[in-house]
């Protein structure tokens, strides 16, 4: 009998160590809607050179993600579309360390249907143009960023019974690829995905006098596996990550 207590107890303790050392290994990343697609990829080759490392995403906009992280969502890596966000985090006391800008991101006007290489200004000017995807600028930075460049060029009034509001930056692009709206502004790392290839329609690359390349930060999130997400941050900025993230259209400083 003591025999077999002692086998059950050397069994429940080598049970706890596995699902301990599982549950360590794993870090949850809060990501910017338009990181899907690299994001995936930056993960996979991660992955390949850190065995028993889990990595999950959830991927959203960066305002919706900071409001679940300052209320106690469960996340390890905060990866923001702004810098502004991942301060916003410090600053309500969830960040550990300080945030770091891992790439900057391009705009795009984009349509599935129409020629938009001639700009901004002779696109939306087109009457066939009658709806117009943008991304929520109080939550998705890249909407933020489209509204300025419409406010600048002095568009925005002209069109903005014409816009159609998305949640995030995927939600744009998803109403541009069914149709629902015939032109967005939309990351241009979405267009270029892999997954994208054969479907991407015609898109114009606004410009840096236009909309300026758009920092995008990330920051620690104060939790229990801090060293395993600032592991992961190291590795996006590292060299072996600089091919994906230009193959997929950001910038790098």
């Amino acid at each position: 009998m003591k025999h077999l207590f002692k086998t059950l107890s050397t069994l429940l303790l080598l049970l706890f160590v596995h699902t301990y050392s599982f549950a360590a290994d794993k870090i949850t990343v809060a990501a910017a809607a338009n990181l899907r697609y690299v994001l995936e990829e930056l993960k996979q080759q991660y992955v390949k050179s850190h065995k028993g490392t889990q990595i999950d995403i959830v991927f959203g906009a960066s305002g919706t993600l900071t409001q679940q992280i300052v209320n106690g969502a469960n996340f390890d890596l905060f990866l923001a579309a702004n810098t502004n966000f991942p301060e916003e985090v410090i600053n309500q006391g969830f960040g550990h360390g300080k945030s770091v800008v891992y790439c900057y991101g391009k705009v795009a006007l984009w349509s599935m249907t129409l020629n938009v290489k001639k700009g901004i200004k002779a696109t939306l000017e087109n009457p066939k143009v009658t709806r117009i995807a943008i991304a929520n600028p109080k939550l998705a930075p890249y909407g933020k960023n489209a509204v300025e460049t419409l406010q600048k060029l002095g568009l925005y009034k002209n069109i903005e019974s014409k816009i159609v509001w998305s949640e995030n930056i995927n939600q744009t692009a998803h109403f541009v690829s069914t149709g629902n709206a015939q032109v967005g502004f939309v990351a241009l790392s979405t267009i270029l995905a892999p997954e994208m290839k054969g479907k991407q329609g015609n898109y114009y690359v606004l410009n840096n006098e236009e909309c300026a390349p758009i920092a995008q930060a990330g920051v620690v999130i104060k939790n229990k596996n801090t060293v395993l997400a600032q592991a992961f941050l190291d590795y996006l900025l590292s060299d072996k990550a600089k091919p994906i993230w230009k193959k997929h259209g950001y910038e790098l400083k």
